[in-house]
């Protein structure tokens, strides 16, 4: 994570909680097509930055949603019964070992407020997703970032970074990783939980798992209590927009998240698009063979391009291109967005989401228009 340049900043009387709070940089989300529009004026613009559904949701969650708008004066179910039924049944586990968040975002944040504290450490990897050691920061821990192995989860060297650290807490895997794409395979990863203390959280965030269903570790919460698989309806499911995701843990970690979790923190509209798009598997069947199919297609232009790419089981990829930074720019002045990713500390790369056929032309062609001017 970048660290801020230095401010003078007068604190007194309003010093945070820990010093490590001054060492946070905002998170940079993608840049919104809206203010590409005002900025360059561009109106045909392809955004494939943060790793959306170019697809859109499933059409049954447009109507759960307009069902909800003649109760929006009314709180939402604060505890989500509906939504928690489908997830036990669709997951095959108690409802009592769900947690329900407003995004995973959330949940990676309830997770840290819950078992993490100032004297406490906690584990991530280099080019890991970049919240891990922002909700770190929040609880004034100490962050242990582990040097990647092609670009993935080194879990040899990250379990000994458990053993070098008594005082570790949490442990964070992305599973496919983001922004890399990379996976790790299930006896690999079972075999780094069997090997942590049972003391330690093992957090295995699958925001992607519906692009990969091998990525699929719930199996592993019947073995050991302290795991807690993260998931989100922001991705395939394509609703980020209404910021819903969920945690599955063993009952005793659910009920201590659910004491942290605010009130209401999923709104009626977003407990209810959930549970409709979790209904509709035949759409996020849909979505996975149509981004296999497009991923494998952007596959053979980077290599047409001399482009190196790494290998992704996601619906995003991650291309090397010199000079990345002008690249990036270049592609925003013709209506292109993509995410850089020198906050990653991967300045020579560039993340782009797998779109439909038509966003991923536009972007090829732009792409290729700009380096053979270079």
């Amino acid at each position: 994570m970048p660290s801020t340049t230095s401010i003078k900043l007068d604190l007194s009387p309003l010093t945070p909680a820990y010093d490590s709070i001054l060492e946070l940089v905002p998170y940079q989300t993608g840049k919104p097509v809206e203010e590409l529009t005002r900025e360059y004026g561009v109106s045909d613009v392809v955004k494939l930055a943060s790793n959306e559904n170019s697809m859109g949701c499933s059409p049954y969650v447009t109507l759960a949603i307009t069902e909800q708008l003649g109760n929006l004066a009314r709180y939402p179910d604060g505890n989500g019964y509906y939504l928690k039924q489908a997830l036990a049944d669709f997951n095959n586990i108690a409802v009592e070992q769900i947690t329900l968040g407003n995004g995973s975002d959330d949940l990676l944040d309830i997770l840290a407020r819950t078992f993490v504290s100032a004297k406490d450490a906690v584990i991530y990897s280099q080019y890991g997703f970049i919240v891990y050691p922002m909700v770190t920061k929040m609880q004034g821990a100490t962050g242990v970032e582990v040097p990647a192995h092609r670009f993935g989860h080194d879990l040899h060297a990250m379990r000994q970074a458990v053993e070098d650290n008594r005082n570790t807490k949490l442990v964070f895997i992305a599973n496919p990783n983001n922004p890399t794409g990379t996976q790790l395979a299930h006896k690999e990863l079972r075999t780094f939980v069997a090997s942590i203390p049972s003391s330690v959280l093992v957090v295995l965030d699958e925001a992607y798992i519906e692009y990969s269903p091998d990525s699929n570790n719930r199996a592993l919460l019947d073995e050991f209590d302290n795991v807690v698989i993260v998931r989100t309806f922001s991705k395939a499911y394509g609703l980020a927009g209404l910021r819903v995701g969920y945690a599955l843990s063993s009952a005793n970690v659910a009920d201590l998240l659910n004491r942290i979790r605010q009130p209401f923190n999923v709104s009626r509209i977003a407990l209810a698009a959930a549970a409709a798009a979790l209904a509709d598997q035949a759409f996020i069947a849909e979505v996975r063979q149509t981004n296999q199919e497009q991923r494998r297609w952007l596959e053979k232009q980077f290599d047409a391009l001399g482009l190196a790419f790494i290998k992704s089981h996601a619906n995003f990829m991650m291309v090397e291109i010199e000079d990345a930074p002008a690249v990036y720019q270049a592609l925003l002045e013709q209506g292109v967005i993509v995410r850089p990713l020198a906050g990653y500390g991967l300045s020579g790369w560039l993340r782009v989401t797998v779109g439909v056929a038509e966003d991923n032309m536009r972007l090829i062609d732009t792409l290729r228009s700009i380096l053979s001017n270079d």
